[in-house]
């Protein structure tokens, strides 16, 4: 049981934006219109009552296995996801903005995928380099010339969103391979409503609980012709990788198999799967493994991951794939850069939400800014994720920033880098009281007969006081997003 007010000192005492531009309030104890309930809720409370109710929260966390895996710790591998009670909130017209300028993002990013591995015309125009194209880590040959199923390559997308210090929302990068998160914000959701019934049906918040029939709605409207009925099944890499606790979540949820490599067979170009009856034709899979590891005679031949002979069953048109092969070099950190000339140059328009400015070290101008500004930049490896390979300069030591330049001048195409942001804040509640915590979101874009984009997403936050990396491997954690209805 709670206890009472006189008890304690109130949750919002002493909490201060402190100059960042703030989520919630507006000024100094003044919450901005959409936050006015949800601040006077956390007013009524205090630490040792959030205390008891993130207990409870933590506990039907770790009872369901929510968690992911965290390599090279001694102290093991398995941690649960660490998950602030605090909502952040989206009003409607917000939203509604966000959610046109997402959309008109995917479309062109899918054309881009198109061209570059069909007729290559915005290479051959040289609106976008062909030498970062070609010299991308994740550019695949072998699909020149391949057919896929509506001609859309990502068909699930995690576009990172942050907030700068005026408020305005940009894209800070997209996750065109296969985005992670979206169990966690479907828990986190299942969390704060048990936590705050009342305030959540006072606030009217949309729904994102259809998101796993509308995820294999999507799925499903990639089968090859003549299946009327597609068998799907999600492609697992096992127990052991680091978002296994998503994959079996969402098989559940789709109510579909979920597979390892070693459970598929093909023969004459179809795929087939294990099953206690025998084998099962599977129309379409949705792998949660790299490119690399998808099919050893095609890719790595050292790889158990995936299945012999499943490319070429995709590439007869047998079995789709999602999202497709080779997807990941419109998410090169690189490529990235040129996503506001693909909305130009495809669909004839001006980008509704801008990107991050950006320096690509392949540039000689920009590699001479970037060597001369380390100290004031965010340097990012153009192919890694999870906030690794990234140097934030202006809390990286001088040895620190020293390696990075003999890394850049010896790998010019391998890094970029762009201003430090100041990333919008939120209340979030640490050690007692609350802090102010950098934010971005993970809103999750599916694309099958057409673009849907579930409203809401993942709100990642910086747990470490002063951090500007959110993400879940170093030391970040989440929250409930509700988009408000009206």
């Amino acid at each position: 049981m709670l206890r009472e007010a006189t008890e304690r000192t109130s949750l919002t005492d002493g909490y201060d934006p402190d100059g960042f531009f703030d989520e919630m309030l507006s000024s100094p104890d003044t919450p901005r219109p959409h936050y006015r309930a949800l601040y006077e809720q956390l007013s009524q409370l205090g630490g040792p009552d959030f205390d008891e109710l993130r207990e409870r929260a933590n506990a039907a966390f770790r009872e369901q296995g929510i968690g992911f895996t965290v390599y090279g710790e001694e102290e093991g591998v398995e941690r649960i996801f660490p998950f602030d009670l605090i909502p952040r909130l989206i009003p409607h017209a917000e939203w509604r903005a966000l959610e046109r300028g997402l959309t008109q993002r995917i479309v062109a990013l899918n054309q881009f995928l198109a061209d570059v591995y069909g007729e290559q015309r915005i290479l051959r125009e040289r609106r976008v380099p062909a030498e970062l194209v070609f010299g991308s880590r994740h550019f695949r040959r072998q699909m020149i010339g391949v057919k896929v199923p509506r001609g859309v390559y990502a068909h699930v997308t995690g576009s990172d969103v942050i907030r700068d210090g005026n408020g305005e929302y940009l894209v800070l990068e997209d996750n065109l391979r296969s985005p992670s998160g979206v169990s966690y914000m479907l828990e986190s959701r299942r969390a704060l409503k048990r936590m705050f019934p009342r305030l959540f049906e006072r606030y009217g918040v949309a729904s994102i609980d259809h998101y796993p029939q509308e995820l294999l709605r999507t799925l499903r409207a990639l089968a090859p012709p003549g299946r009327p009925q597609p068998t799907v099944a999600l492609l697992t890499p096992g127990l052991h990788n680091s978002a296994y606790f998503e994959h079996s979540f969402l098989a559940r949820q789709m109510g579909i198999e979920i597979v390892e490599g070693r459970d598929l067979v093909t023969h004459d170009d179809v795929v087939y799967m294990r099953t206690t009856q025998g084998l099962e034709r599977v129309d379409v899979i949705y792998r949660r493994c790299d490119d690399d590891f998808v099919d050893p005679l095609v890719f790595r031949p050292d790889s158990m991951l995936g299945a012999p002979g499943l490319f070429n069953a995709y590439r007869a048109g047998n079995v789709a794939l999602a999202n497709a092969i080779g997807s990941g070099v419109a998410d090169d950190k690189a490529i990235y850069a040129y996503v506001p000339e693909m909305i130009r140059y495809y669909l004839g328009e001006e980008p509704l939400l801008s990107n991050v400015p950006t320096f690509l070290a392949a540039r000689d101008d920009d590699r001479r800014y970037i060597l001369q500004h380390l100290d004031e930049l965010v340097v990012k490896s153009v192919d890694e994720s999870g906030g690794y390979g990234m140097l934030v300069g202006p809390h990286a030591s001088k040895a620190e920033r020293e390696s990075f330049r003999r890394k850049i001048e010896a790998s010019p195409r391998t890094f970029v880098a762009q201003p430090t942001i100041a990333l919008s804040r939120h209340p979030t509640y640490l050690g007692g009281e609350l802090f102010g915590s950098h934010i971005d979101l993970r809103p999750f874009i599916l694309y099958g007969e057409e673009v849907s984009i579930v409203p809401g997403g993942l709100t990642r936050a910086a747990m470490r006081r002063g951090s500007l990396v959110v993400n879940s491997s170093q030391g970040g954690g989440s929250k409930d997003t509700w988009v408000l209805r009206s």
